[in-house]
């Protein structure tokens, strides 16, 4: 599996390429803004886009969605409660152009290639905030980060939550996980488990 990592728009989001290097099929995790800068790199990587993941709804994570659907007219799966927050144009939210038409879930797995996702619901950065698990690779989103947490203080935020999702869904994971964050830099499971002041 080879991950590509492009820090993209103001808020510097982390869009991921992932691709299967057997079969050349890939999905993008959270198209954020600089729809040209994320388009130009996919290309690159000649491999067949199956579909794009979104771990939330806010528009730093969806802002190229429209241009790839336009251009390779693929799926884009978005927890439910999450795309009714973009079409009811709630505040931080991406436009109704860049909702998902696939709703994903807690225990539902997708395939790429020979790859398995497995989707997690971590609500608490926004209701609808999804994990995906991929060997041993998770990519959090807003949710955890290197040394923090998602913010809470948006729309839909719930400190609560959202540490409820990082300890029961999160941390019960193994130690040598890879954490891909929505922004900054990666970490581990263990590594948080041992320093992160939040938790």
């Amino acid at each position: 599996m080879r991950i590509d990592v492009i820090p993209a728009g103001s808020y510097m989001t982390n869009c991921y390429i992932i691709m299967d290097e057997d079969t050349k099929e890939s999905i993008v995790i959270d198209p954020g803004d600089d729809e040209n800068l994320l388009l130009d790199a996919f290309d690159k990587t000649g491999s067949k886009l199956k579909f794009i993941l979104l771990t939330h709804g806010h528009a730093d994570h969806t802002a190229a969605v429209k241009g790839f659907r336009g251009k390779y007219g693929i799926d884009v799966y978005i927890n439910e409660k999450d795309s009714e927050l973009i079409e009811k144009e709630e505040e931080m939210f991406g436009s109704k152009n860049e909702n998902g038409n696939k709703f994903v879930k807690e225990g539902d797995t997708l395939i790429f290639g020979n790859m398995e996702i497995k989707c997690i619901e971590t609500p608490g950065h926004t209701p609808g905030g999804m994990s995906y698990l991929i060997d041993h690779s998770l990519f959090t989103g807003d949710t955890l980060f290197y040394n923090s947490i998602g913010r809470t203080d948006f729309p839909g935020g719930d400190y609560t939550q959202i540490i409820d999702s990082i300890i029961n869904k999160i941390m019960i994971l193994s130690d040598d996980i890879k954490v891909f964050p929505g922004h900054g830099q990666q970490s581990t499971v263990g590594y948080e488990r041992r320093t992160n002041p939040f938790l």
